[in-house]
């Protein structure tokens, strides 16, 4: 970031936080309500401009998302009482993850805890009256959900063919598992289920039948590019 980009962010956030206190200080409002939260969103504008700036500066979403989330969280806590806040922190968290992975697309990985945070938003946002099972039931499916979309995502490997593109076939593995244990325990909050003692033996077998399926696609896989297509007449 260039220095004259860092000093006007600075004396916009100086600005603000002088006019704060003068308005604390005339008794027209409450200052120390809203310092805390400017900081964060200060700090978090800085880490963003970074990103923006420079397609190598990909890093810079992850701590950027985390402070502009916990400026929403304290903002959010003081206009809904509580209701919700944390859940914010989460969805910031989660998109700054995800532009990790639009910025470059070799950041697969990025989309994993993107989303493992958009789920926990989604935990944190439920009512009360939905806890417990239902709850363990977003968990699964919501982790299911990531791992499948992994397996959509095209991934660069080397080939004798060159820089191919290839989706992943691993995700679909806990994908399979984690999707079947969000339905166990749908059915289990709805009370139409036989109890867990007899649920997780059958996640184990499905588990184990996911792992046979993936391991006869990774062999087909691995012979069609041993034998390849063969020679052609001239």
């Amino acid at each position: 970031m260039k220095s004259t980009n860092a000093s006007i962010i600075a004396g916009i956030v100086l600005i603000a936080l002088g006019g704060l206190l003068l308005l604390d200080r005339l008794g027209v409002t409450d200052s120390g309500a809203f310092v805390a939260p400017l900081i964060f969103a200060a700090v978090g504008g800085l880490f963003a401009s970074l990103f923006v700036r420079r397609r190598e500066n990909w890093w810079a979403a992850i701590p950027g998302s985390v402070f502009l989330g916990l400026a929403a969280v304290i903002v959010a806590t003081q206009l809904t009482d509580g209701a919700w806040g944390a859940a914010f922190l989460f969805v910031f968290m989660g998109g700054g993850f995800a532009a990790v992975y639009l910025r470059e697309r070799a950041n697969w990985w990025a989309l994993i805890p993107s989303g493992v945070m958009f789920t926990l938003a989604a935990i944190v946002a439920l009512p009360q009256a939905m806890q417990g099972t239902p709850t363990a039931a977003v968990l699964f499916l919501g982790l299911a959900a990531t791992f499948g979309l992994l397996s959509l995502v095209p991934v660069h490997a080397a080939g004798p063919a060159g820089n191919q593109a290839e989706r992943m076939k691993w995700p679909l593995v806990p994908a399979g598992i984690l999707a079947a244990m969000g339905a166990i325990f749908i059915l289990q909050s709805a009370a139409v289920l036989i109890p867990l003692d007899f649920a997780f033996p059958a996640v184990m077998i499905l588990a184990g039948l996911a792992l046979m399926v993936y391991a006869y696609l990774a062999h087909r896989d691995g012979r069609q590019k041993a034998h390849g297509p063969g020679p052609t007449a001239g």
